[in-house]
């Protein structure tokens, strides 16, 4: 690992926290039973251990454990989330609402539904990426069932007003849907003071193993109907079929556990690494911020470079760190970030960007190398950029 560059890619994902791999272990090799077979003591533990982190999701958001239903990570969260409640509500009206720097997990499913016949409205985002609420407002209709806003934006980390959104939606009696992936664990979320009706969640973001995710659906005022995607066996209640991935869902509810424990701790470090690499790379001429300054997550930083090539950007960092220039859901695409245009960029500063993702195992040591070779990175390419 020591020849590895140092990792700044976690809104992409996250490694396994120690503690978390150690919770899990055990799910694989002694406590290997299926949580659907209640005749045994093997499907006993492993209900057990399902039912425990279930309560453990609930109480992290304020909700109910019955509430919780487990899915294979965010993306399908937000799209049994999104079509579930199409499908469900379908009589009531087809028009759902969304933002333009939404993930592509749920920007997909509203396209999908539109070639279904449903009316999708994509809302622009203000400068900062902060949804406008007065033209949230304006884009309710009496045929709109959903409005679907994250929590927290995967490239440029800002932070959507949740309670502001859930009280228009409230208001005309629309349901709330947010992509909380990045969010779980890193802000205080709260379904019950917040006003949400679904909220997405996923553990690889968290310091948890990949292919878990939860969906938040809630129960009682209102009691929210969603039409199962995924048939066979009845499961979490006939919303989610499938045998459930005991060991996955431990290492969920470890992740989470660990996160709100260090939560306070760990967002006045993370917020103090982001500010020492900022404060650096603000010194050099026509480097920009990307999104609100404060409302933001407090790993996150993300910057475009006038003046550089993208490419050459990216691939002159590459040595000393992994970072990206945009979500990693679609790095393989040639197309500019859709958040960075979003917020009025041109195509080739969206390209000429780079998003740091600070995480738990990053040191100050490493933030001082990531900033002074960054700085020497873009200085060599303008230099470069005018002898040409």
């Amino acid at each position: 690992m020591s020849n590895h560059p140092i990792y700044l890619d976690c809104h992409a994902t996250t490694p396994v926290d120690e503690r978390v791999l150690a919770a899990m272990l055990p799910y694989f090799t002694e406590k290997f039973g299926n949580p659907s077979s209640i005749s045994h003591v093997y499907g006993w533990e492993a209900e057990a251990a399902v039912k425990q982190t279930r309560e453990t999701l609930a109480a992290a958001i304020n909700a109910t454990p019955e509430e919780i239903v487990f899915t294979s990570g965010a993306t399908e969260a937000n799209n049994l989330a999104i079509k579930g409640v199409a499908e469900a509500y379908f009589q009531k009206g087809q028009h759902i609402i969304t933002i333009a720097t939404e993930h592509s997990a749920v920007l997909d499913p509203c396209q999908y539904l539109k070639t279904l016949g449903f009316e999708i409205t994509i809302l622009p985002v203000k400068k900062d990426g902060i949804i406008d609420l007065t033209q949230l407002e304006t884009a309710i209709r009496p045929e709109t069932i959903l409005v679907s806003v994250m929590a927290a934006n995967n490239e440029i980390g800002v932070l959507q007003p949740l309670a502001e959104i859930s009280a228009i939606c409230r208001d005309r009696q629309v349901l709330f849907h947010t992509d909380a992936a990045q969010a779980i664990g890193k802000i205080p979320l709260d379904v019950e003071a917040m006003k949400i009706d679904l909220m997405s969640l996923t553990a690889h973001k968290v310091y948890g193993p990949k292919g878990i995710g939860a969906l938040y659906v809630r129960r009682r005022n209102p009691r929210v109907q969603i039409a199962p995607q995924q048939h066979g066996g009845g499961h979490e209640r006939g919303m989610r079929s499938g045998t459930l991935y005991t060991p996955q869902i431990v290492g969920f509810g470890k992740a989470v556990e660990i996160a709100l424990t260090e939560q306070a701790t760990e967002t006045q470090r993370l917020t103090q690494l982001r500010q020492r690499l900022w404060e650096e790379l603000s010194q050099v001429e026509k480097v920009h911020l990307n999104g609100n300054a404060t409302q933001r997550l407090a790993g996150n930083l993300n910057i475009s470079v006038e003046g550089v090539d993208g490419a050459a950007l990216l691939l002159g960092l590459q040595p000393v760190m992994a970072v990206s220039s945009g979500s990693a859901c679609s790095s393989t695409t040639t197309a500019p970030s859709h958040v960075l245009t979003a917020l009025g960029h041109s195509e080739k500063l969206a390209y000429a960007s780079v998003r740091f993702g600070i995480g738990r195992f990053n040191t100050q040591a490493e933030i001082d190398i990531v900033a002074k070779h960054a700085i020497a990175t873009i200085q060599s390419l303008r230099k470069q950029a005018t002898l040409v």
